[in-house]
């Protein structure tokens, strides 16, 4: 599985949560980080569509995170997690930058998905993916992990 983000994260806490859940992976989450574009908003998308499309694997099934994706529960996201791991084309998940994805990018996507309609800063949002594919992985596996309903 891969991940193709934009902007680099730096040796912060959220790169040792990022670390945490994807080593626990199988397999694990393996990233390819792509430059900020520069310019106006428009300039900015275009660049980094440009950079993200280049940096897809051939024949990759892609995963756009998008506000206007749908925002599973965890279980329907495992249960959504199952056939895309079930299909034979890699999976590969995309994040953009501070202004968004290009509609070039939404257009190559197989698969849309929100993490919620809050906004999130995008080395979070990394974070949440790859303790969200943890947590499918646990539900599919029936390891304890996670644990359904409210608590009482």
């Amino acid at each position: 599985m891969r991940l193709i983000a934009v902007g680099k994260q730096k040796n912060l806490p959220e790169a040792t949560l990022f670390e945490r859940y994807s080593q626990r992976l199988r397999p694990q989450l393996l990233i390819t980080e792509i430059a900020e574009g520069r310019g106006s908003a428009d300039e900015i998308k275009r660049r980094e569509a440009e950079s993200l499309l280049a940096a897809l694997p051939a024949r990759a099934q892609v995963i756009v995170l998008d506000l206007d994706g749908p925002a599973d529960s965890s279980e329907a996201f495992a249960a959504r997690f199952r056939a895309w791991r079930d299909d034979p084309k890699p999976i590969c998940f995309i994040i953009g930058g501070a202004e968004g994805l290009d509609r070039s990018v939404i257009s190559r996507a197989d698969h849309r998905l929100s993490l919620g309609s809050l906004t999130w800063p995008h080395m979070l949002v990394r974070v949440m993916l790859a303790e969200q594919l943890f947590r499918a992985q646990s539900i599919l596996s029936g390891h304890p992990y996670h644990r359904a309903g409210r608590p009482a």
